[in-house]
């Protein structure tokens, strides 16, 4: 199987190839700078690593990219390439949800020879929000347990209970030992907010990101599944509608600050006036 892959998603670009040899898989990858800046290098990557493996765009079994949830600009590069670069070599396109790309990187990095568990995938989605998905994992690949969604970062651990519960002590496998799963949070939100994540002490907490490498790792599962689609139907996984707040809200936001700031200031400067004392009636 010849495939590549490419993730755009975050502030991080990466390609990566696989080539099926006699010998076994071979592997060639490239990073850089993604979001908006991929759209400027994101093709020579390609180019450039599909050379190096000696492969046509022709001979690629699938063209792979990391649909999202992530940066809207970034979607739509990675999008768009993949659509174009499809419909000209008439191949299929997989695309492949970058939070379920981010759990695979955690699981390879971290725990390569976990046979099952669960990860929760995290990652910063601006504005005060998180992008969030779990997905569960056995020797025969992986399950979605949540579906991405968009959560405050107070929600995420409420969020997360529900299958914390399941499988922090229990394995997706029948008949394995509970302290053999592996389970974790995992992303890129730890050192943007803290300890309003509210983190279970049970699991590990790994940064990660979506990787290129980590898309061809659960394409062929994919691909087997019948996850490939013609260029025309591969489309960006977009769960926020919003990817800015418009001139009026951030008029009225900043109106309501400076309201909130004003009364605080009055309040602190007032006197503080007590009850009268009463005062002896005549005679008594």
């Amino acid at each position: 199987m010849h495939l590549i892959a490419f993730d755009t998603s975050t502030d991080a670009l990466s390609v990566a190839v696989l080539r099926s040899t006699s010998a076994g898989p071979r592997y060639w990858q490239h990073a850089g700078a993604g979001g908006a800046a991929a759209s400027g290098s994101l093709i020579a990557g390609i180019m450039d690593l599909l050379r190096q493996a000696d492969l046509r765009l022709q001979d690629l079994d699938a063209i792979c990219f990391g649909s999202g949830p992530g940066s809207f600009t970034g979607l739509r590069t990675a999008c768009s390439v993949a659509q174009g670069l499809a419909y000209g070599a008439g191949v299929p396109v997989l695309p492949v949800p970058s939070l379920l790309a981010l759990a695979q990187s955690a699981r390879a990095a971290h725990a390569p020879l976990a046979t099952h568990g669960c990860v929760s995938a995290l990652l910063d989605a601006r504005m005060d929000e998180v992008y969030a998905a779990t997905y569960g994992f056995d020797i025969h690949g992986w399950t979605t347990l949540q579906a991405p969604c968009l959560l405050a970062p107070e929600q995420v651990s409420a969020w997360s209970q529900a299958v914390q519960a399941q499988h922090s002590a229990a394995s997706l496998t029948p008949g394995a030992q509970p302290n053999q799963a592996w389970c974790a949070w995992a992303g890129n939100v730890f050192g943007i907010y803290g300890q309003r994540l509210a983190a279970p002490a049970a699991w590990m907490c790994c940064d990660a990101f979506p990787q290129a490498m980590a898309i061809l790792q659960v394409a062929p599962a994919l691909i087997a599944a019948g996850a490939c689609v013609p260029p025309e139907q591969a489309l960006p996984l977009y769960v926020r509608d919003k990817v800015a707040k418009t001139t009026s809200e951030r008029a009225v936001e900043k109106a309501a600050k400076a309201s909130s700031s004003h009364s605080e200031r009055a309040s602190a400067a007032a006197p503080l006036i007590l009850p009268a004392a009463h005062a002896p009636t005549p005679g008594t």
